[in-house]
């Protein structure tokens, strides 16, 4: 009942949560992804970065639809940008230039490779580069974690549990005439969804006689606002001019903050195989997922672009004991693609 229903100025119907369902949207010419790899006994991270192959993308179009057969990429991963440019080829099954970054840090990659990864070694879509990519799931093995803030371990590790990973390219024609880096600003993504658990958290260790009871409790820190965690700022919001605060009150200020988490509901959910929660935002509650039983791929996605980054979305698997927090905002799905039903605790406020 607004004029303009984009305008989230004019979106204070908390009966439906501000909710703005997704019908459909359009992608960049950019995929990227990140993960583990094994190779023989060795098992590290990589990213993976994909630029559309078509004649509509930008890149195509400033060549005059002149790519060939490679096109040249600017990476920074990071604080560690390249000495000099990727060749990235083309891959007619996809119908895009793909390479993956690999972290191996050993001279011998060929020889642990199948025949289907030795053929993508030798045409460059493989491309070994510990300058660039760091870690193996050795680095944050539970024995060595104890009593210890898990951000100060293996900053520049790929596949931290808990940092979010900065990724900056530019992507150029292979003559490196034509370039697709919006102007010179590039474009900068960040791997930042807030997925914790058994196996992702901020802290772990072990309390003997836990508030004066008896034996040993082990536990997990996931997000917190106490003790050193204290300037994590992962439990407030920034409130925007448009935002209701934990109150229900509309205060025009761009610097108030709530440094913790208002929860007015709690849910339980289940899943049947092959639902899907559409993909959907609400304006201004931040929201949690946790998974009790089952799994399913969470998509959790920028609703706008932001002055440090691109608007972009990511896609992790969720699956018993996994929790994903959402912040305000957030565009958001779940998906269960298995043949059993998932169970889901979900919680959240500010509506």
């Amino acid at each position: 009942d607004v004029s303009d229903p984009l305008d989230p100025t004019q979106q204070d119907n908390k009966n439906d949560f501000q909710k703005q369902n997704v019908r459909d949207f359009f992608l960049t010419d950019t995929y990227l992804m990140r993960g583990w790899v094994t190779a023989g006994d060795w098992t590290g991270a990589f990213l993976r970065l994909s630029y559309r192959g078509g004649a509509d993308s930008a890149l195509s179009e400033l060549a005059n639809h002149q790519l060939g057969a490679t096109i040249k990429l600017w990476i920074r991963v990071g604080a560690v940008a390249t000495p000099s440019l990727i060749t990235v080829p083309y891959n007619p099954a996809s119908d895009r230039y793909e390479v993956e970054l690999w972290g191996y840090p050993g001279s011998n990659l060929h020889d642990l490779l199948d025949e289907k990864g030795k053929a993508a070694l030798a045409r460059g879509e493989i491309q070994q580069r510990n300058d660039l990519i760091h870690g193996s799931p050795d680095d944050f093995s539970r024995d060595k974690l104890s009593d210890l803030d898990v951000r100060s371990v293996a900053s520049t590790h790929t596949m931290h549990p808990i940092l979010p990973l900065d990724v900056e390219v530019a992507w150029a024609d292979a003559s490196e005439q034509f370039w697709d880096s919006q102007s010179g600003a590039n474009y900068r993504y960040r791997f930042g969804m807030k997925v914790r658990g058994w196996e992702h958290f901020l802290k772990a260790g072990i309390s003997p006689n836990p508030h004066g009871g008896i034996g040993f409790l082990e536990y997990r820190n996931l997000f917190s606002n106490y003790f050193e965690f204290a300037d994590s700022n992962e439990l407030h919001r920034v409130l925007q001019p448009w935002n209701l605060d934990a109150f229900s009150q509309k205060v025009r200020s761009d610097t108030r903050t709530e440094p913790f988490l208002a929860v007015n509901y709690m849910d339980l959910h289940a899943l049947n195989p092959e639902c899907g929660i559409g993909l959907h935002r609400h304006r201004d509650s931040q929201e949690v997922f946790f998974m009790t039983s089952g799994r399913g791929l969470m998509v959790i996605g920028d609703w706008c672009k932001f002055p440090d980054r691109e608007r972009s979305f990511e896609i992790r698997t969720l699956q018993s004991g996994s929790l994903a927090m959402l912040d305000g905002g957030n565009l958001h799905g779940l998906m269960n693609v298995t043949d059993e039903p998932s169970f889901l605790f979900m919680f959240g406020g500010y509506d």
